[in-house]
Parts: structure tokens; C-alpha cells; sequence
């Protein structure tokens, strides 16, 4: 019994706060002492909790996503207007599924460019 209770331990240790499951941060946060109400909190409350309870700080998260260049707003239309004719091309050659692409990808830079006007 002692064995599967040290296994338990150690491979929530090894785990990130941040990967676990809600059970699992559920069972540690049962061992912090005065800790109230423990089944009815969400999971972002259970890692502040535990967090604070470790003298964990979160780390500041990042300004802009990986992969996400920063493009001005002109860039962002030269770039929306070049994707436009390759749909063009692409509905005149009937390949929908490139047509599909290129729309979604013309989607959310134009969210991007509305999201940067509004800034």
C-alpha cells in the first residue's frame, strides 16, 4: 500500500501543475491544510491555490503567440489582397479544398487587422 501511495506521489512531481487533470490537482489541494470547498473549484482556482501554497509565482505569459509575426497594418492588406488572387486561382482551377485554406486563412488576418485597428 505504501509503494502505490510513494508511485502517486512521485509521478505528480514529475508532472507540471499545469498538464495534470483536475482529479489529480484535486487530490493534492486535499493535503493543503485549511483548504475548503476542494470538488467545487474549477481548475484555474485549484492551481492558484496549490500555487500559492508552494510559493509558486505564474510566469508573465507572452505578448504574442508562437508562430505570430508582427506585421504592420499594410503589411497585413498587401497580405490579405495576395491571398485573395491565389483564391481566385484556385476557384478557377476547382480546387476546393485550397480555396477552403486560403479562405480561413484570409479570415483571420482580417481579424488580426481589425484587432490591430481597434488597438
Amino acid at each position: 500500500m505504501m509503494a502505490e501511495e510513494l508511485k502517486k506521489k512521485h509521478a505528480h512531481e514529475e508532472k507540471s501543475l499545469d498538464k495534470m487533470t483536475i482529479t489529480e490537482l484535486r487530490e493534492i489541494a486535499r493535503d493543503i491544510p485549511r483548504s475548503v470547498a476542494v470538488l467545487d473549484m474549477k481548475k484555474e482556482e485549484l492551481l492558484a491555490l496549490i500555487k500559492e501554497h508552494r510559493g509558486i509565482k505564474d510566469e508573465e505569459p507572452a505578448t504574442k503567440k508562437a508562430g505570430e509575426s508582427i506585421l504592420s497594418m499594410t503589411e497585413l492588406k498587401q497580405k490579405i489582397n495576395r491571398l485573395k488572387e491565389e483564391k481566385m486561382e484556385a476557384r478557377q482551377a476547382r480546387n476546393h479544398k485550397r480555396v477552403d485554406t486560403l479562405r480561413s486563412h484570409i479570415s483571420r488576418l482580417k481579424k488580426r487587422s481589425r484587432r490591430l485597428a481597434a488597438a
